[in-house]
């Protein structure tokens, strides 16, 4: 399409869409974690096998990103709603400082809004803590962090590779929901599998759970830096 043809996107119509996108993502992904483990919810009624209650998780928690980038929503900003995805995609210079700044301060805030609704859930989000990510019972500061980097190094190594490809370009949205089905099977007794230093905050301030809360900033990048670093052009 000529220049002449193209809408010009405003500056702040991509920020709007970090912080609509990383919103949706937290309430509906949470919602899910609600229903599926909280005290008196149906997924314990329905499913009683946790481990089996952890993939369906998994795979409804990866959903909702994948639909929020094939989405308008995401079309503006490209659909990062994770400062993960943001700092990958600086450190391959794809995006200038002060456009990444933006962007996680966007989906900060997107992840604070995106949870307030959560507490219209009641005693059953508080039983699991509005699905705040918390360091699993008997694990180590160190083997937690291990756990958070390592599945961020496995998000970003996906993106990377789908995106190297010109034939798995486009079905780049469909990796999520299947990476999120091992991720949170695997991880979340550990971690909560976070992945996402915005997805995090947003759940602790609402239910007050900041335990490990550093853990949760310090993994990701780091998985996500290694991702880069192994698996970028």
């Amino acid at each position: 399409m000529s220049s002449e043809g193209k809408t010009k996107q405003a500056p702040w119509q991509p920020l709007l869409a970090e912080l609509v996108g990383t919103a949706l993502l937290v309430l509906v992904g949470l919602t899910v974690v609600v229903l599926m483990f909280g005290t008196g919810g149906p997924g314990a009624h329905a499913i009683p096998d946790e481990g089996v209650r952890r993939l369906i998780t998994g795979f409804l928690f990866g959903s909702p990103g994948a639909l929020i980038a094939i989405s308008p929503i995401g079309k503006e900003s490209g659909a990062h709603i994770n400062p993960v995805g943001t700092f990958g995609f600086w450190m391959m210079g794809k995006l200038k400082s002060r456009t990444a700044i933006a962007y996680v301060v966007a989906q900060l805030a997107g992840a604070a809004l995106g949870s307030v609704p959560l507490l219209l859930w009641g005693s059953m989000g508080k039983s699991v803590a509005f699905g705040a990510t918390l360091p699993g019972t008997g694990y180590t500061a160190a083997e937690v962090l291990m756990g958070e980097a390592l599945m961020a190094f496995l998000l970003i190594a996906g993106l990377c590779i789908f995106l190297s490809f010109q034939s798995l370009r486009p079905h780049t949205p469909a990796l999520f929901p299947f990476l999120y089905t091992v991720m949170v099977y695997a991880e979340s007794p550990v971690s909560g599998t976070s992945t996402n230093p915005a997805r995090s905050p947003g759940p602790a301030i609402i239910s007050g759970e900041w335990n490990g809360w550093w853990i949760h900033r310090a993994g990701p990048p780091i998985g996500a830096l290694i991702g880069v670093a192994g698996f970028s052009e």
